[in-house]
């Protein structure tokens, strides 16, 4: 199976990332084999795929004419596939497969670099990702530290960056002095949702690759084929999440989520009056805190237990941390302190993105549109809000979700974002 099977939808980004893939292992390949300006000229005129290549990893990297390059900048709606699409580029780059000297295209998916770098223990390739509100100066300084490291074993040295969007500006401008003057066999891989979402300074320095949003289809039938799940329940999963892959496949496969999900569609059901609107907000707050409780009970006792023994104060050994250490407890503490923050904006933010679905449903209706309803399973529910009122009041409630997402985004306390939002609904 190719690096690329897993990239749903998205033809065009894998043929653009398979044609720089073969740059850069004939870039390489020549150096390798020649070691020197010479060596890789005759190698550049020998493919037609690697025509114009420079004589050095860092004029190849930057030479307009070649495919290759030292920075990307993986953009697209949530769920198209971005950090996967990054993870199988590394992959490519550091395919060792002996069909390459056939003609074939890096990223076979087989051999040792592809196998160690898809499942996350290349030495050479580091995926960067939080479970924090932000990305800080000091962890983006060890990233910069580690890209001017010469690969180890590898073809080239990887750092992708899965929450570019969440570099604080200081931590950005970190960033940019790096890829702005990246080591010669350094590839620097940023994922964000869109070009906004990233410094204009640090943008301007990458290769764009833009996402689409999945088909459903396509959705439904990666979950088919590579998680075994039953097809009419992967269908109903994709259809839902409107082509988001990976919560189609938490909806397939974990029940909660699927409960969880049915409450939200009830909501719109339950704004009839002032009580009403500010008991279903309170409940969409208990969910999502909820959700913060159960990351933090399968995750935190064992963070918390691995630091205790590290420090030398395991179970067993009378529980008390030696002098000076502390400081460690409680940084491991704010951590997880606002690793929960995180997962419970989360949590609340797919339940909003569920509740604009559902109207999104009702406007269709209400307009005899042809396009596929996303929440078939509630029909009933959408038919019958979208008799009992017109689009423009369709069109404030889902202008209401909007505005409670954004507020959050704001840090406005999330109990007031969500009361304002249901009272909203409620006025439509």
């Amino acid at each position: 199976m190719a690096v690329w099977d897993d990239l749903v939808g998205q033809d065009r980004v894998a043929s653009q990332l398979t044609a720089a893939a073969r740059d850069a292992d004939a870039l390489v390949t020549a150096e390798a084999a020649g070691g020197g300006r010479a060596a890789a000229r005759n190698a550049a005129e020998a493919s037609p795929d690697s025509s114009a290549l420079a004589a050095s990893p860092a004029s190849s990297a930057s030479s307009a004419s070649s495919k290759m390059t030292h920075a990307w900048l993986f953009t697209g709606p949530p769920g198209s596939g971005r950090a996967a699409a990054a993870r199988a580029f590394a992959a490519a780059l550091q395919c060792v497969s002996p069909d390459r000297a056939l003609g074939g295209a890096p990223g076979c998916g087989f051999c040792e670099g592809c196998h160690t770098t898809l499942v996350g223990t290349h030495a050479d390739v580091e995926v960067v990702r939080t479970d924090l509100l932000s990305i800080g100066v000091k962890e983006t300084r060890d990233l910069v530290r580690r890209a001017q490291l010469s690969p180890a074993g590898g073809r080239w040295q990887v750092i992708v960056l899965e929450d570019a969007d969440r570099l604080t500006e200081g931590a950005g401008n970190v960033l940019l002095k790096a890829v702005e003057e990246p080591a010669p066999r350094t590839v620097w891989m940023l994922c964000a949702p869109s070009l906004e979402d990233v410094l204009p300074t640090i943008r301007s320095r990458c290769r764009l690759l833009t996402l689409r949003t999945p088909p459903v289809d396509a959705v439904a039938d990666l979950l088919v084929r590579r998680d075994g799940i039953e097809p009419e329940l992967a269908a109903s999963a994709a259809r839902a999440t409107q082509g988001h892959i990976d919560r189609a496949r938490r909806l397939a496969t974990d029940e909660r989520a699927r409960a969880r999900r049915a409450a939200v569609l009830k909501l719109p059901l339950r704004v009839d009056d002032v009580g009403g609107c500010l008991k279903a907000a309170q409940e969409l707050i208990d969910a999502a805190a909820e959700d913060a409780k159960q990351v933090a009970e399968e995750i935190d006792a064992k963070e918390t237990e691995e630091l205790r023994a590290a420090l030398g104060a395991a179970a067993g050994t009378g529980g008390r941390l030696p002098r000076g250490t502390a400081g460690a407890m409680k940084d491991l503490q704010d951590r997880q302190k606002r690793r929960a923050t995180r997962t419970q904006r989360d949590s609340l933010d797919l339940a909003l993105t569920d509740l604009a679905g559902f109207y999104r449903d009702v406007l269709a209706l209400q307009f005899g549109s042809r396009t596929a309803l996303a929440n078939t399973d509630v029909q009933d529910a959408l038919e019958r809000i979208a008799a009992g009122s017109r689009p423009e009041r369709t069109l404030r409630r889902i202008e209401a979700v909007r505005a409670c997402r954004e507020a959050l985004d704001r840090n406005v306390a999330p109990l007031l974002a969500v009361e304002a939002m249901t009272m909203a609904l409620r006025a439509g």
